[in-house]
């Protein structure tokens, strides 16, 4: 694997890749020495855990499996699915209460890998710490990738940063 050393070849990874701002990327890689590159592809692929604002197939299918196989393990996701949309909710509800409690956890999920997270551990193993590790090739730990939870919102595929839809538009819900 070949890293662009210059400026203009490393913006044109970033924009490959699809960054929203390659150029910053780049100018923190090269300038700073923080590995951009790695904490941007780490944090673009956990973004693709998180469902998209767009995507409601999971509910159906949710709700299906659960009418077809009422007692098996996450049934109670498709059932509670169902009496919520029975009951009024839209599906525009669901999916900002679901996205935002998923974002929610990969944000405290990346805290704990950064050693940043909370430590709610025993005295006797207090003291255990976690981070992330570019590899080199016989598996050794060979770059710290940090600061995950930094980036998380302004990695947000949607651009959004986690704020409503109808931020920004009249009877926004602009603070």
């Amino acid at each position: 694997m070949k890293i662009p050393a210059d400026h203009q070849g490393m913006t044109e990874l970033f924009r490959k890749l699809g960054a929203r701002d390659p150029e910053q990327w780049a100018s923190s890689q090269l300038s700073e020495g923080i590995p951009q590159l790695q904490r941007f592809l780490v944090l673009r692929e956990v973004w693709k855990l998180v469902i998209s604002d767009s995507d409601y197939h999971w509910m159906d299918a949710a709700i299906e499996r659960a009418k077809e196989r009422p007692r098996e393990p996450f049934a109670g996701v498709g059932l509670a699915l169902k009496r919520v949309l029975d009951g009024g909710a839209t599906r525009e509800d669901i999916i900002e209460i679901v996205r935002g409690e998923q974002v929610k956890l990969l944000f405290d999920l990346l805290c704990l890998i950064d050693g940043t997270g909370p430590k709610h551990l025993e005295d006797e193993v207090r003291g255990f710490d976690y981070r992330l590790f570019q590899t080199n090739h016989d598996e050794s730990p060979d770059l710290l990738i940090g600061g995950l939870h930094e980036s998380v919102l302004e990695t947000d595929p949607t651009g959004r940063e986690m704020r409503p839809r109808d931020f920004g538009r009249s009877g926004s819900s602009r603070e």
